[in-house]
């Protein structure tokens, strides 16, 4: 009878189906997170087989993480030659070695090639199979700018192992967030279709100061624009986000904007730096207004006089017309044959690679769900939550580069 932890598979995704991922835990006391963290990734697909150093094993019991996985935990290496039946040159091996949380100390021996646990044995077999990587430091800030612990790091990132950036707090370089861990092993173990692309992706509504404290905005929720700049992330590409609003993801780089003019001035300045893509979902203000130096207030009616901002896509297609470009079209309470019209014409004015086009007075602004229609040299149809969507999106843009 399968273990009730099963019971989660896929629950999120396939994204990881038929995947086995050795979780590495060793004695940092964010092993507390690795319960969450192994069935997490199970929810994506994955099949997942805790290993503990000893000291781990001081700081979470083993069968916490057999609850968690739904397998034994691998506590010491026995006659089962338990490191080479899972991370042996075999050809069912495992498909990734993520250690979280990392260790000074395991670090160290596993850049000296020690093996004196189940983990650092598990680390150095991998190596030699050319077994994918992944470590996730986790210790006290001044552990972790050791000259030699950098140097360890620098050395194994040499041989190919993965490191994620800790979370600078408290004085410690703390366990990556989970949202951060899930996309960047889905990354390692994706399709890698846009490795080696620079990906400029726009998200959220702008906002235009009224006075210091009012301002004119959108009900746009940013959700189309993250949910694109994660799937273009685990698909390999180098992806930066200009948004107005809050990212989950620290591994995805952003630059926070408010106004229309600083979302435009931002997106102009990166595109200078050399990108492939640039993908607009951003609910751009359409209309801005001078800004009152001091609070404006009550009591009397009030005239505010818009004036229109330049379009962002037109400009940068003057710029780079070489620039592949994905725009998106909102309308609202039109038919669909009006609305694939208005799509097909903002497509061609500006010489768009493709169109995202929603009716927003059927919903979809601000929401979880949405339907769209996708132009490019046919019309597709796709409804459904925003990352499902926003997988559509991205392989449509696979098609056309």
């Amino acid at each position: 009878m399968a273990h009730p932890a099963f019971d989660i598979r896929g629950s999120k995704g396939q994204e990881l189906s038929g995947r086995r991922i050795i979780l590495g835990v060793t004695g940092s006391i964010a092993a507390v997170e690795t319960v969450k963290l192994a069935r997490e990734l199970m929810r994506f697909g994955a099949d997942v087989r805790a290993v503990m150093s000893p000291s781990a094993q001081k700081i979470i019991h083993q069968q916490a993480l057999q609850y968690g996985t739904g397998h034994e935990v691998i506590t010491e290496i026995t006659g089962k030659t338990e490191h080479v039946e899972l991370c042996g040159d075999r050809e069912d091996k495992a498909d990734l070695l993520l250690i979280a949380p990392c260790t000074a100390n395991t670090i160290g021996k596993i850049a000296a090639g020690i093996d004196d646990s189940s983990v650092t044995t598990f680390a150095t077999t991998a190596i030699g199979s050319g077994i994918p990587i992944i470590i996730v430091p986790a210790m006290h800030v001044s552990m972790y700018s050791h000259p030699i612990v950098m140097k360890n790091i620098k050395r194994l990132e040499e041989l190919g192992t993965e490191f994620m950036r800790p979370r600078m707090e408290e004085g410690s370089a703390k366990i990556a967030s989970m949202d951060d861990i899930i996309i960047r092993v889905l990354r390692v173990l994706g399709s890698n279709e846009l490795r080696g692309r620079k990906v400029l992706i726009t998200a959220g509504g702008t906002a235009e100061s009224i006075d210091p404290i009012r301002i004119l905005t959108s009900r746009s929720s940013g959700k189309t624009g993250l949910e694109l700049a994660r799937e273009a992330y685990i698909r390999g590409a180098e992806v930066k986000l200009v948004q107005r609003g809050y990212s989950n993801y620290s591994e995805i780089e952003s630059i926070s904007v408010e106004s229309a003019q600083q979302m435009t001035d931002s997106v102009l300045k990166e595109l200078k730096k050399g990108f492939d893509v640039l993908i607009c979902p951003a609910a751009i203000s359409d209309y801005t207004v001078d800004k009152s130096p001091n609070k404006i207030y009550f009591g009397k009616e009030l005239t505010l006089s818009l004036k229109p901002v330049p379009k962002l896509i037109k400009m940068v297609r003057k710029k780079y017309p070489d620039l592949t470009i994905i725009g998106f079209k909102a309308e609202t309470n039109v038919p669909v044959e009006e609305l694939i019209s208005r799509a097909m014409s903002m497509k061609d004015k500006n010489k768009l690679d493709l169109v995202v086009a929603n009716d927003v007075g059927k919903g979809g602004i601000g929401e979880d769900e949405n339907e769209v229609y996708v132009i490019s040299n046919e019309i597709t149809q796709f409804k459904g939550s925003k990352r499902s969507i926003a997988k559509n999106i991205i392989d449509a843009l696979v098609g056309v580069l």
